[in-house]
């Protein structure tokens, strides 16, 4: 993975979902579909209806063949693997997800693997669960944990080893202390705090992050910024604010 960050790094800003507030419809073109007016803004999008249900194959083919060559999807690994399996036998759930979203060809960027709050580190599962991840995904891996136990040493070497780039969640669950990268990319996941889903951040985090994607994507890291709080009345807006700033800082 080293490779990957001797070029110039990519800033992808986004949301969870492509839904486009009433209020925002201005920045975005009329025609199209919600995703097609979405892609001619934004370069990402994390999909997080695959954690709840399973979506065709044609369906992943047919959203990437409605986005830009540069847009990237990250796709939310199902609970039926990271919540009721809790990882463990999961070989044809692996499979099964792998092709589906493997139909997002070379447009897939991303897998989220986002763990619930009961699941502590096991090596013993956690190794192989996340190899086995990696043989079928050629794209970044992320895991965003909410257990205090994936967060010690241990936790820490195993997905430096295997090149799992720990999430920047906040507000952070489960995490004891500052966080630990675990690759040079960076992934943040920004839910809204103190309510998650439905506040709202202030222009003066939303600078300091903004300053912060530029300068870690001039030092060749990839950075991805993802929305969650979508529930909010303004996170469009928040997240156009950071899109034109980042944009900014790298002209």
């Amino acid at each position: 993975m080293t490779n990957d960050y001797l070029r110039p790094g990519i800033d992808r800003i986004g949301c969870a979902g492509w839904t486009i507030p009433r209020a925002s419809t201005h920045a975005f073109p009329d025609a199209g579909s919600h995703l097609e007016r979405y892609a001619a803004v934004l370069n990402a999008v994390e999909i997080n209806s695959s954690f709840y249900k399973p979506h065709q194959a044609k369906t992943y083919a047919r959203w990437a063949e409605s986005v830009p060559d540069d847009f990237r999807f990250s796709v939310k690994l199902p609970r039926t693997i990271t919540h009721d399996a809790t990882l463990a036998g999961t070989d044809a759930l692996l499979e099964e997800f792998a092709g589906q979203a493997g139909a997002l060809g070379a447009k897939l960027g991303c897998v989220l693997v986002q763990l619930p709050p009961k699941l502590d580190f096991d090596p013993a599962v956690a190794a192989p669960f996340f190899a086995r991840l990696r043989e079928r995904f050629a794209c970044a891996l992320v895991c965003e944990a909410r257990n205090p136990g994936w967060f010690g040493q241990a936790a820490t070497a195993l997905l430096v080893d295997q090149g799992i780039t720990r999430v920047i969640a906040d507000p952070p669950k489960g995490q004891p202390g500052e966080h630990v990268p675990t690759t040079a990319r960076i992934y943040a996941r920004l839910h809204g705090a103190p309510r998650i889903y439905y506040s709202s951040y202030e222009m003066a985090y939303l600078a300091r992050l903004a300053d912060d994607m530029a300068t870690h994507a001039r030092a060749g890291r990839d950075v991805w910024v993802i929305f969650d709080n979508t529930l909010s009345p303004t996170f469009m807006d928040e997240v156009l604010a950071v899109r034109a700033r980042v944009r900014e800082r790298l002209t």
